[in-house]
């Protein structure tokens, strides 16, 4: 591991002045390294509370009680933010989340467990709104959607190498190793950060210290609004795959080790298409993107219900990624879009609140679900919610997708 380190360090180094001037380059870089981290535990994340509660319905609504705590931290974090320095507390946020993951490896007890998740989601709701406040501060009118693009790709090339990492060491060492190589993950993540030294200095003198008006002021845009409920509804597919179809997979019949092979195959649409896709916003706009996307994911996640082959199943969802990919990097610009880099330091972390709100949405009504219906319940569930968004999309009359 620590010829790893310096072999990742050279390596950086030397290719530090063909990223020089880049900075959405670099911060793709970066963002490789915590996904690496964060793949590796999202992968194991629902095995890990099911292996303390041994309950399917259990496992997804204390997933869902986390969530609500990131929806608070939020809004409770917006003057934390809007007042310090976004490269520092970027940088203060991915040692604390090392931290978190190194915690949780170490714990045997469910108690000591909710005590370290409940710590590393505060973390995470800073970490998620400092990066993409920098992402838009250093992206041009017009670039975000190609920057996002870029950012995805990166993050899920992670995300395709994580799961196979943490399949095998699932198998051969347990899970709680997996977090713990997590933590070295991130880690190496803040020596990236360091050596390309991205800095962001903005910062407000007076932050929004009132959580309630900044909650109205928020939906009081119709543009935040839309944005807010289509990036929502694009987030929620991730909960079939990250946490319902790893207890599919074992419920099946089939090794652990499968869920890693299945998450690994569910990235490769996104790297191979993200940034092609985002990059066609500028000559297609956003509605064309986000309908389309819509459509694909939720007509083959829907129809997963009706086979009951597992195989022909993560076929299908696999499929399916590639309208994840007209999704995942342009819901979120569409958002960064409507806003000023002022206004970003103040709303970009309400806007993620739509991530949690829905994907605890998504936890919780499927898990009520199993306990009186087939498993496969889930797959018409996530697929009527998939189409309920293409529908939403059509209501856009700016092509572009902001009026």
């Amino acid at each position: 591991m620590l010829a790893t380190y310096f072999i990742i360090v050279g390596v950086i180094s030397k290719r530090k002045e063909v990223l020089e001037g880049n900075s959405i380059g670099r911060l793709s870089v970066i963002n490789l390294f915590v996904s690496l981290g964060i793949s590796l535990s999202v992968t194991v994340w629902a095995l890990f509370i099911d292996s303390f509660v041994h309950s399917v319905a259990l496992t997804g609504i204390i997933s869902a009680g986390l969530t609500v705590f990131s929806i608070i931290s939020f809004f409770l974090f917006i003057p934390l933010i809007e007042r310090s320095d976004k490269g520092k507390l970027f940088f203060m946020s991915l040692f604390l989340l090392a931290v978190s993951y190194l915690l949780i490896s170490l714990s045997k007890n469910l108690w000591v467990f909710l005590i370290f998740a409940v710590f590393l989601v505060g973390v995470q709701t800073v970490r998620l709104s400092t990066f993409g406040i920098i992402i838009k501060d250093k992206s041009l009118k017009g670039e975000t959607s190609s920057n996002e693009g870029m950012i995805y790709t990166f993050l899920n090339i992670g995300y395709v190498i994580g799961p196979l990492i943490a399949g095998y060491v699932l198998a051969s060492h347990g899970i709680n190793k997996v977090f713990f190589l997590a933590s070295i993950f991130i880690f190496f993540s803040l020596v990236v950060l360091k050596v390309f030294k991205v800095v962001d200095h903005s910062k407000l003198r007076k932050p929004h210290t009132d959580i309630l008006k900044n909650f109205i002021s928020f939906f009081k845009d119709k543009n935040r609004v839309r944005a807010y409920i289509l990036g929502g509804g694009a987030t929620t597919w991730w909960v079939l795959i990250y946490l319902f179809m790893p207890l599919f997979i074992i419920n099946s019949g089939f090794s652990n080790s499968l869920v890693g092979y299945f998450l690994f195959a569910i990235a490769i649409p996104l790297i191979l298409f993200e940034y092609k896709f985002s990059s066609m916003v500028g000559k297609y706009g956003f509605k064309r993107i986000f309908s389309i996307g819509f459509l694909i994911g939720g007509v083959l996640t829907a129809v997963c219900f009706f086979f009951t082959n597992p195989l022909i199943i993560f076929s299908l969802l696999v499929l399916s990624a590639v309208g994840m990919a007209m999704l995942e990097p342009t819901t979120e610009a569409y958002f960064l879009e409507t806003v000023s880099s002022r206004d970003a330091s103040r709303f970009f972390g309400p806007y993620n609140t739509t991530r949690d709100l829905n994907q605890m949405t998504a936890k919780i009504i499927p898990s009520l679900l199993v306990l009186f219906l087939p498993f496969k319940a889930v797959f018409l569930f996530f697929g009527a919610l998939l189409l309920l968004m293409f529908f939403i999309t059509l209501s856009i009359k700016d092509d572009r997708g902001v009026e």
